[in-house]
């Protein structure tokens, strides 16, 4: 357990605080390109900060103090200009560096005072990067922008969900090193929310945690399993500071502030082999709905689980109060880690994981069970077979509420429209009710 000191260095993050000086050390995915095909800004509140992003005209991005230095009007009603953004209550123009580059009025009445030269707003760095816009809040000179090997991979269909979750971040990044809680929630919940009582999923006999460069490693052997499985001989990567890597999808937890969290999941589907080569034009971005028009907690799907699951350990988690068992050990290891960051920063160091070498950061190759799935994919028969992502073929697992739009563009990617229609023509032949072939019976 830890003391209501030592929880508040873990999850305080707003300016000024020893979390949220050292989170802002690292690049930070805060939004989709995408999102800017239909609108041409983007209020965000990050880090307990309220800011706008914008692309101007040029295509330059820019992230700068959500209210104008004039009057505070909200610049999230502003408009971009060729460069940088305009108020839309006076005109007053800033550019990505947040220095003050018109005043209409001013300009003309008054040239001689010079006065924007005075003016500047608070901005922060955008950067692009595998679909994704990134920000950088910390310290020049800013760390590189890390390039993970899955952004370059081939063949694959992208998307992006983003959700806001009303709980502190730092339990959402617990889970990313807890493998005992997928037994559970992910499985034997999953099995009593559609009425099975029985048998339970294959049980967790061991599991274990190690420290590399860029987080940690958790493994697990289950049921008949040996260390032999891929979940232990190469295991699942907690990615520090705030995420989780699992092959198929990167999450991020950005603290929004201490109550709020954006979650951010960037995932990766390779497409069958007789559908290579292909090429996705863009990576759609959509966001999860977290509740049911009932208001009820969604807990259809995996990462909806997961957020029932944070949600409930309260706002801020109160870790006065729990008892970790030995399952916890991944646990400890990052809160040590967290610690042990923190009075680097503190010390004037730079923290775990940063990047400064540019030939270092190159599709860096993180740990991954079945990668060759996603390096080299698979026929589509041998797809739809696998154990794994079989199942996940014809449903998205991850989140509820992806758009129709991009469900419909994912089949045609995948090339599962053709095998419907094919599944349908045989089912008919065959003089079978032709709805007996449908998405659910033949994953």
């Amino acid at each position: 357990m830890l003391n209501a000191e030592k929880n508040a260095l873990l999850t305080r993050v707003g300016p000024g605080t020893p979390m949220g000086d050292l989170l802002r050390r690292y690049w930070m995915p805060v939004a989709g390109v995408t999102e800017f095909d239909r609108r041409a800004t983007k209020a965000l509140r990050l880090f307990g900060e309220d800011l706008v992003m914008y692309r101007d005209l040029s295509g330059n991005w820019g992230l700068v103090d959500r209210h104008c230095a004039h009057r505070r009007a909200d610049l999230s009603y502003g408009f971009p200009e060729r460069e940088g953004i305009r108020c839309n209550y006076h005109g007053w123009c800033f550019d990505s560096t947040g220095a003050c580059i018109e005043q209409p009025y001013e300009d003309v009445a008054h040239a001689d005072a010079r006065m924007k030269e005075r003016v500047h707003l608070k901005a922060y760095p955008v950067a692009e990067k595998g679909g994704l816009l990134w920000a950088y809040m910390g310290p020049q000179p800013a760390p590189e922008l890390p390039d993970w090997e899955a952004f370059s991979w081939p063949n694959g269909f992208r998307q992006i969900v983003l959700s806001e979750i009303p709980c502190n971040w730092f339990q959402c990044q617990e889970n990313s090193i807890d493998p005992v809680h997928f037994e559970w929630m992910h499985n034997n919940w999953s099995l009593r929310q559609k009425g099975v009582l029985h048998p339970y999923s294959a049980p967790h006999k061991e599991v274990g945690f190690e420290e590399f460069e860029h987080g940690f490693l958790y493994k697990r052997v289950r049921g008949n399993a040996t260390r032999q499985d891929p979940l232990w001989a190469v295991g699942r990567v907690c990615l520090w500071p705030n995420g989780v890597f699992l092959g198929d999808h990167f999450e991020w937890r950005v603290p929004i502030d201490d109550e709020h969290t954006l979650s951010v999941c960037w995932s990766f589907t390779r497409v069958p082999r007789e559908a290579e080569p292909y090429a996705q034009e863009s990576i759609p971005t959509w966001y999860g709905p977290i509740r049911d028009d009932e208001g009820s907690w969604i807990s259809s799907h995996v990462m909806n689980q997961d957020f029932v699951a944070w949600v409930g350990q309260g706002v801020v988690a109160d870790r006065s109060l729990e008892m970790l068992s030995p399952s916890d050990k991944g646990i400890t290891m990052i809160r040590r880690r967290f610690f042990e960051e923190l009075e680097a920063v503190a010390a004037g160091a730079d923290p775990k994981g940063l990047l400064r070498d540019p030939d270092k950061n190159r599709r860096i190759v993180l740990p991954m069970a079945h990668r060759e799935i996603f390096t080299e994919g698979l026929p589509l028969d041998e797809l739809r077979a696998h154990p794994i992502f079989g199942r996940h073929l014809f449903h998205y697992p991850f989140q509820a509420g992806q758009p129709e739009a991009v469900a419909q563009a994912y089949r045609q990617a995948m090339g599962l429209d053709r095998l419907q229609a094919a599944g349908h023509e045989a089912a008919v032949a065959a003089g079978a009710a032709p709805s007996s072939v449908s998405p659910a019976r033949t994953t």
